[in-house]
């Protein structure tokens, strides 16, 4: 129906307007094209009938230009979008003076260039639309009504120009403009399902880039809640269950759960059944539905899914206008859903479908865009998929040549184009291909990205689970092409990144200060700040209506955070553009390491990956590091280790410091030799061969000092107590043990040695001495007597020698005190209950009397002048098996805190001999002080590992070499110098 409008009506161009409001209103309810049609006829009636400097022509000038708006959206016509922004734009620009500019223009001229981005891909309309936006947010007033609206559209825009450049900043305040649009919005109001809707649409774009999942069950309670206040056939509806569908499936991604996938395609079916075949929506609700449908088909390999999805996705792309900035997206999956049915059938045509339809997406797609590196990776897969199937190598080189694409390519997601770099590697290394150097190195360069400054230190911790093994992978591959000084230099980069990176942010600046003070300040502040919001606490609550100004703050915090990181590496660009700083900060070169490696002792680094075993041995004055082949220690005999060692710690009750006498919660299996066999798998298989390369064998005239920087299993294995024990031994009087030869201890990395060598050993006389904690009975854990016994005997020893202590026992070890007291004193014991956390490995800690003394607040102290730490407690250098690369645990967490040495457990030991240990420990020390006659009157941790190694042996002396007898002296560790 055409509006007939009366001769007398059209001298009247208010009512002309007023109609044109109604018919607006009504299309966007019904969705009757000819309302939309009237109405825009009405706006341009009207308009014609007033001069150009009368008041209200900007407004019905703005009307035409919304019109045309509501038309875009239902027709996807490039051309609607572009009037609507020649209208409103000429509006805007019409009005110079930003005291009489509408805010509402500005929105709705922010809201056209944004959708026009959407179809072209044009970043420049995407700056437009913020730009705008900002400016329409800035001249609202607070407690205008239409605020959270505006805020909210803000954040969408932020959120798509996120989408294409990967910038996180965006998407953090994205989050946070929806969050205060939320926080500004009353309760019931109408507006309040649209906007819960843009905030799940952010929090999955953030999910999809950095796979932090933390907020996506609050995410579904909330889109749920948008969905439940939405009434049936609101023209809204469709968006809204369309985020619901996607925040299930990807909780299906985190979680395994098929109930989530369930209901995903529930869901996406329901928003396909309710959008019209002619609306914008339908293509992205096709393409959802299909991808649910493709990943049941992956679960369940039930082939009706997989064709239905492929039906689902080929709509999709058949209801996209050519040239929608969206299309390759539809592409690149549709191509998904053929190689998988190609996989399942061995149909050719599927899968040559696939590769046809990544490639355009490839095509379509404009440099810089963000998504790039996924669709590399998908087409990458295709040309495998068929390789594998047909053994074409053409197949082989092409996936290789796509995935090195992906992984070099400037833009995107760090996790997706590592992901390039692994399948690369991988597929290099099965075809022999020369480019798997290459692609290991690209991989451990992104590494770094994947779990970057920008990020908490959980976060970081989190990524790494995934990705803790390449750097062995990587190393065995150097290894294989006999590149020696490569594979050290890999381990380096791609093990500890999380000590390493807090090492590099409390880097000394003396010579950057002489050349440049105000850079250095500069570095300085930012390498604070960055260590400070590292550490904060991960807040996993994600409220839609409740504590939102906590949770605005949060997403300012993590905004802050990665703006931080990002003047963090245009700092260090800076420093480095001066000739003598041009590798501040870089990853340190093999030789280097080698040039630093202390002279009293040699570092072997023993590397364990399914394809190869090997040590590498860095000795002072040796320019290159001997290689050493482990081949009978393959990666599953030292799996089969690791397992059978955890079992039998747990049969026998060690697991934590306890109360029951003499045994302390050790229940001793009779009969048993667990240990022995592992302690002499260990001995013949990688200490002895070890050994033997280096020349030491027959009588040992000196013990030498032997530093461990063990990976992947090895790294939960005594290898400091490698031997042949019991009886047989003891007869023969032959050299079968380590002991007999080194005095051995641990460091995380070999840089994390070598600067340990470079720290000062000149420590404060007034920060000189020990500081003790004792906990006997901690509230709610079991009861250990014997830490007063062992305080009591260390006392004695330090106050007959005229040195400073200081402990703290029971009621009197508080939090509080203890971090005060670690910065006052060189010298730290902890005699209490200890525990790993492997969930949340910063909440790893001592048990104080009102609470526990985290990791994270350990690690958050710069000590200067830390000399020892003692930690005789359960678990406090066990790590985490998933972390394994990242020495994850109290001792390095000390080491990183600024210590020289720490000495610790590996698991828990008995009450009744701590105090001997520790006495044994401290006697030798002080007596090696007496001896060494330098007039010091400072107790020194220099002796530590000589003193430990002291004090298990004549442990061992007195208990024999019985399985109960390694039980309790071996958990002893050395770290550092």
């Amino acid at each position: 129906m055409v509006l007939q409008v009366s001769d007398k009506l059209r001298l009247k161009p208010h009512f002309l307007s007023a109609i044109g409001d109604n018919l607006l209103a009504r299309f966007r309810r019904s969705r009757n094209t000819a309302d939309l049609d009237n109405g825009a006829l009405a706006y341009d009636l009207a308009i014609q009938l007033l001069p150009v400097d009368d008041v209200d022509y900007m407004n019905f000038l703005h009307d035409t230009g919304i019109s045309s708006l509501e038309r875009y959206h239902l027709t996807g016509n490039l051309e609607d979008i572009n009037q609507a922004i020649s209208k409103i734009e000429s509006v805007v620009k019409s009005t110079p003076d930003t005291r009489g500019l509408n805010p509402g223009w500005l929105n709705n001229l922010g809201l056209s260039f944004r959708h026009r981005f959407e179809h072209t891909g044009d970043l420049v309309d995407i700056s437009e639309a913020i730009s705008y936006q900002q400016r329409a947010v800035q001249l609202t007033h607070v407690g205008h009504a239409s605020l959270p609206t505006r805020l909210t559209n803000l954040g969408n825009s932020l959120q798509g120009r996120f989408e294409r450049t990967g910038d996180l900043s965006d998407i953090f305040e994205a989050i946070s403009a929806h969050q205060e649009a939320i926080h500004l919005t009353p309760e019931g109001h109408a507006n309040t399902p649209g906007i819960l809707n843009n905030l799940g649409n952010s929090v999955l774009m953030h999910f999809q880039h950095t796979a932090d999942h933390s907020n996506i069950p609050k995410a579904i309670i909330s889109q749920q809640k948008a969905v439940q206040l939405t009434p049936e056939g609101h023209a809204h509806m469709p968006s809204f269950l369309t985020t619901l569908g996607f925040l299930f499936h990807r909780h299906f991604e985190c979680t395994g759960n098929p109930f989530y996938l369930s209901k995903a395609i529930s869901t996406q079916q329901k928003v396909v059944q309710i959008t019209h075949e002619r609306d914008t929506r339908m293509p992205r609700s096709l393409n959802n539905l299909g991808g649910s449908l493709q990943r049941r088909f992956e679960q369940t390999g039930d082939l009706a899914d997989i064709c239905e999805a492929i039906l689902y996705e080929q709509r999709a792309v058949q209801l996209t206008p050519a040239g929608h900035a969206i299309l390759p997206a539809w592409l690149s999956n549709l191509g998904i859903s053929l190689r998988r049915r190609f996989e399942h059938t061995g149909d050719l045509a599927d899968i040559s479908e696939a590769i046809s339809v990544q490639k355009k997406a490839i095509r379509l797609t404009p440099d810089g865009d963000a998504k790039m590196p996924s669709w590399l990776n998908n087409l990458g897969s295709s040309f495998q998929s068929r390789f594998e199937r047909i053994g074409n190598q053409a197949d082989a080189h092409e996936a290789i040549f796509n995935y090195r694409q992906s992984a070099t390519y400037l833009s995107g997601s760090p996790s997706v184009r590592l992901d390039g770099a692994t399948h690369w590697a991988q597929l290099s290394n099965k075809i022999g291909s020369l480019q798997l150097l290459e692609a290991y190195s690209t991989a451990i360069q992104l590494v770094s990205l994947v779990a970057g400054l920008d990020q908490t230190i959980q976060k970081r911790y989190t990524s790494l689970k995934q990705i803790s093994a390449i750097s062995a992978s990587a190393s065995a591959a150097a290894l294989k092409f006999g590149k020696n000084e490569l594979a050290l230099e890999w381990l380096e980069q791609g093990r500890c990144l999380v000590w390493t990176q807090l090492n590099d942010l409390r880097t000394p600046l003396y010579d950057l200060r002489v050349h440049n003070p105000n850079l250095a300040d500069d570095i300085l502040r930012v390498s604070r700040a960055l260590e400070i919001a590292g550490s904060r606490a991960e807040d996993t609550e994600f409220e839609a209506q409740t504590g939102m100004t906590s949770k605005l703050t949060r997403h300012e915090q993590a905004t802050a955070h990665v703006k931080l990181a990002q003047e963090w590496d245009r700092l260090l660009i800076e420093v480095r553009e001066i000739p003598q700083f041009k590798d501040f900060l870089r990853p340190t070169p093999c030789s280097t390491l080698l040039k630093h490696i202390p002279d009293s002792g040699v570092l072997v680094l023993i590397n364990i990956h399914e394809d190869r075993s090997d040590a590498l041995v860095l000795i002072s004055g040796i320019q290159e590091p001997l290689h050493i082949a482990l081949d009978k220690f393959p990666y599953d005999k030292a799996e089969y280790l690791r397992n059978s060692l955890k079992l039998h710690l747990l049969s026998s009750g060690v697991r934590m410091r306890g109360s029951e006498p003499d045994t302390r919660g050790m229940r001793y299996e009779s009969g048993s030799a667990v240990i022995i066999d592992v302690l002499r798998q260990l001995w013949v298989f990688v200490v002895k061969p070890i050994l033997n390369g280096l020349g030491y064998s027959g009588s040992p005239a000196n013990i030498q000092r032997i530093w461990w920087c063990v990976t992947g299993p090895l790294a939960f294995l005594p290898i400091h107590a490698a031997g042949i024990y019991g009886p047989s031994e003891s007869a023969s009087g032959t050299y079968s043990t380590l002991s007999d030869f080194a005095v051995s201890s641990y460091t995380p990395t070999v840089r994390a040695l070598v600067e340990m060598t470079h720290r000062s050993q000149e420590h404060a006389q007034e920060k000189n001495g020990l500081f003790m904690v004792s906990q006997p009975d901690t509230p709610t854990l079991a009861r250990i007597p014997g830490t007063t016994k062992e305080v009591r005997a260390v006392e004695l020893l330090l106050k007959i020698r005229g040195l400073r202590h200081l402990c703290l026992e029971g009621g009197a070890a508080t939090v509080t005190p203890v971090i005060t007291n670690i910065s006052a004193y060189s010298c730290v014991h902890f005699a209490c209950h200890a525990s790993q956390n492997t969930d949340e490995p910063l909440k790893t800690g001592f048990y104080l009397h009102d609470g526990r003394l985290e990791l994270r607040s350990i690690i958050k102290e710069r000590l200067i002048g830390a000399d020892l730490a003692f930690l005789s407690a359960c678990q406090t250098c066990t790590g985490d098996e998933k972390l394994s690369e990242e020495a994850v645990h109290l001792a390095a967490g000390m080491l990183a805190a600024g210590y020289r040495g720490v000495v610790a457990t590996m698991w828990s030991i008995q009450d009744r001999y701590g105090p001997k240990i520790a006495e044994d420990f401290y006697e030798y020390l002080v007596r090696r002080r007496a001896e060494d006659d330098t007039g010091s009157e400072r107790l020194s941790g220099d002796r530590a590992a000589r003193a430990l190694h002291y004090a298990t042996q004549q442990m061992r002396k007195t208990l024999g070499d019985s399985e109960e007898s390694l039980l309790t002296w071996v958990p002893y560790v050395h770290f550092g110098l």
